[in-house]
This record gives structure tokens, C-alpha cells and sequence, in this order.
């Protein structure tokens, strides 16, 4: 596939990230402080299976670290 510049764009399943940039790109989106320049890039560059997975796994510890803040206190 190639679209107006020629260049071949790359199907979702295909893109390769880091994890380091997956969880990177998380956190910031669950902070709600994300750059449109990087947001850009993410979507280029990030698997979305990726970024769905260490979502879900950091929303995941955050309900965890709720629950025992909770705990503690009381």
C-alpha cells in the first residue's frame, strides 16, 4: 500500500515500538498532559495491541494502588 507521498504506510499489526515508548505514551495519556506532535508520532510508530495491553495493565495497577491507599488510611 503507498499513499500520496509514495511512501508505504505500515498496517497497525506491523509497527514496531518499544516498550519503554508504549508505557511512556500511557502514562502521559492517563495524566492527561500529551503534545499533538507526539501523540503523531505514537501513531505511527506504537502497535495499538501494545498500547491497549499496557493500558489496561496500568489501569489495572492503579485500582490496585487505590484499594491498598485505602486500606492503609482506614
Amino acid at each position: 500500500m503507498s499513499d500520496e507521498g509514495g511512501e508505504r504506510s505500515v498496517r497497525p499489526h506491523e509497527r514496531k515500538g518499544s516498550l519503554g515508548r508504549t508505557i511512556r505514551a500511557v502514562a502521559w495519556s492517563l495524566i492527561g498532559l500529551r503534545k499533538g506532535s507526539e501523540y503523531e508520532q505514537d501513531v505511527q510508530r506504537l502497535n495499538p495491541l501494545h498500547i491497549i495491553v499496557v493500558g489496561l495493565v496500568a489501569v489495572f495497577l492503579l485500582v490496585l494502588g487505590l484499594i491498598g491507599l485505602v486500606n492503609w488510611i482506614v
